[in-house]
């Protein structure tokens, strides 16, 4: 392969991130428009997109086996021609249901892009290199999460519809597309074997059960801890809205930072053993919020378990993607499904936890999760097979 093609194949995972991204944290924001648009409350209108984080989770689960098949440009170019179809659909469509199948094939175009591009950066690239490609390529996810928000605000405070939000997130696929139709992309299955040899199956091990354990305990720790912080710094330490907004604010600030940070340093240390520190130090940080009554110093300890949990989960992945000497689109597809699934149950684990003990049993929850992530950690250690396949170089 040759170094223009790569720096092309890279780009596109770098987008797809930056899609899932855009799509997932601007609901918050177009969410009242939305439900004034269809005359619905907003309580009703939030369920609705579940359909957006169902399409995401069905489609990063069926492209495991889907990329052996469907060559992974054709599902590209077709995903273009989906998300087309999906943001005219949002334009002329004037009932709830178009809307739902609208959300559903936003999130199967996304979920396909995103495990397209999470493999293609586990191929390209091995060792600690792997894992620090990797977190950055999902700082694009964060990024976007930055920039997007801002976008809608701006368009929406200027009376321009809802919709054309969507239309501008969709301008990040007409990137992929451009450089798909450019780029040539490593083959899978069979067909990916230049003798025509049908390639020896490597056994997974417990090593991945306990990686996918971790990512589902960490995806639902993070979104169960984040979503309920403002209830938590409005109703039980009375701080006001915009207090408890920049403690979300300050969390993703510090998170993206972090991605840059151990993008770098990951390349010189062990990833069993990094994931395991930074595991430890991130429930130790959130034990220090949720245990503590003094509000000026919440800050600085969201600040502090936004930088050192922001490599976990990519980490985790990696560390998948090395269990086997060749890398396997279906065992990452797995770890990554296994994270989705931890944001598909996100209200519905904590939502009867805030209803019977208030918001701070939610983050005590979340708190216990993290904990579990430590564990999961630890005890990777004693299988993992990503030293014996010789994955710890550069």
């Amino acid at each position: 392969m040759n170094n223009n093609n790569r720096i092309r194949l890279t780009w596109i995972s770098f987008f797809s991130y930056a899609l899932t991204g855009a799509l997932v944290i601007v609901t918050g924001m177009v969410m009242g428009n939305i439900a004034e648009y269809f005359n619905l409350p907003v309580s009703s209108m939030s369920n609705t997109f579940t359909f957006l984080n169902a399409g995401i989770l069905i489609s990063i689960f069926l492209n495991a086996w889907l990329m052996e098949i469907i060559p992974l440009k054709r599902q590209l170019v077709f995903g273009f021609l989906l998300m087309v179809l999906a943001v005219v659909g949002l334009m002329v469509g004037k009932t709830l249901t178009l809307f739902s199948i609208c959300m559903f094939i936003l999130g199967i175009v996304s979920g396909i892009t995103m495990s397209i591009g999470t493999f293609l950066i586990t191929h390209m690239y091995s060792g600690r290199q792997r894992g620090s490609r990797l977190l950055f390529t999902d700082s694009f996810f964060s990024m976007a999460g930055m920039i997007f928000p801002i976008v809608a605000a701006t368009l929406l405070a200027r009376h321009i519809g809802w919709y054309w939000v969507y239309a501008c997130i969709g301008v990040l696929y007409l990137a992929i597309f451009v450089l798909a139709l450019c780029s040539e992309f490593p083959v899978l299955g069979n067909k990916g074997n230049a003798d025509g040899e049908t390639v020896a199956k490597e056994k997974w091990g417990i090593g991945v059960l306990f990686l996918s354990i971790a990512a589902l305990c960490y995806i639902l720790g993070q979104l169960g801890f984040i979503q309920w912080v403002p209830e938590y710094a409005t109703k039980s330490l009375g701080m006001n809205i915009s207090q408890a907004g920049k403690l979300v604010s300050d969390f993703w600030t510090s998170y993206m930072l972090g991605m840059w940070v151990f993008s770098f340093v990951l390349r010189f240390f062990d990833l069993q053993r990094i994931v395991t520190v930074l595991a430890a130090l991130a429930t130790g940080a959130m034990y220090m919020f949720v245990s503590s009554d003094e509000p000026q110093l919440l800050g600085y300890y969201i600040m502090a378990l936004g930088f050192v949990s922001s490599a976990i989960y990519t980490t985790l992945i990696t560390l998948g993607s090395l269990q086997t000497k060749v890398s396997s689109p279906k065992l990452v597809n797995f770890i990554l499904t296994c994270g989705t699934i931890g944001t598909m149950l996100t209200f519905v684990v904590t939502g009867p936890i805030v209803a019977k003990g208030g918001a701070h049993a939610a983050l005590t929850t979340a708190n216990g999760l993290y904990l579990a992530v430590f564990v999961m950690c630890l005890l990777l250690g004693f299988v993992t097979k990503h030293r014996s396949h010789g994955h710890v170089t550069h």
